[in-house]
Order: structure tokens, then C-alpha cells, then sequence
């Protein structure tokens, strides 16, 4: 196979790609309700930015997009 026609291993590759890089609202499973993991790290995040607490009835794609703002607000 030509050097060309190979393809990339991303496991080698120093800066991989990142599958997270999705936007929220094309997620196939960001109508489902968000999971444990997101409630609790939403929380957490909340606290420490002095914020109402999430509402429970969140979905996932709900969810990541507070999270990245409320990353973004506590400069992580």
C-alpha cells in the first residue's frame, strides 16, 4: 500500500482528534435525559460558580452546553 493510501493511526498521533469536539445539538443521544456524571459535575461546577443548581430534567445536550459555559465563567 503507497504512503499515501495508508491510513492514519490516531493512537500514534501526538494531538489526536477529539470526539467531544461535536456540537451538542448533533449529538443522536442529546434528547435523552443527562446522565448521573453530568448532574453531579454540573452541580459541583454551580456551587463553585455561586449559581442555581441545575434542573433535573436536563438533557445530556443541555447539559455539556452548561457545563462549557460554566467551565468557561470559572476560566477552566
Amino acid at each position: 500500500m503507497a504512503q499515501s493510501q495508508q491510513h492514519e493511526n490516531p493512537k500514534l498521533d501526538p494531538n489526536p482528534g477529539s470526539n467531544t469536539q461535536k456540537d451538542p445539538d448533533d449529538w443522536v443521544s442529546g434528547d435523552e435525559p443527562m446522565t448521573g456524571a453530568q448532574a453531579s459535575y454540573l452541580t459541583t461546577l454551580s456551587e463553585e460558580a455561586h449559581e442555581d443548581p441545575p434542573p433535573e430534567n436536563l438533557s445530556k445536550a443541555e447539559a455539556s452546553k452548561r457545563i462549557d459555559a460554566l467551565k468557561e465563567k470559572l476560566g477552566r
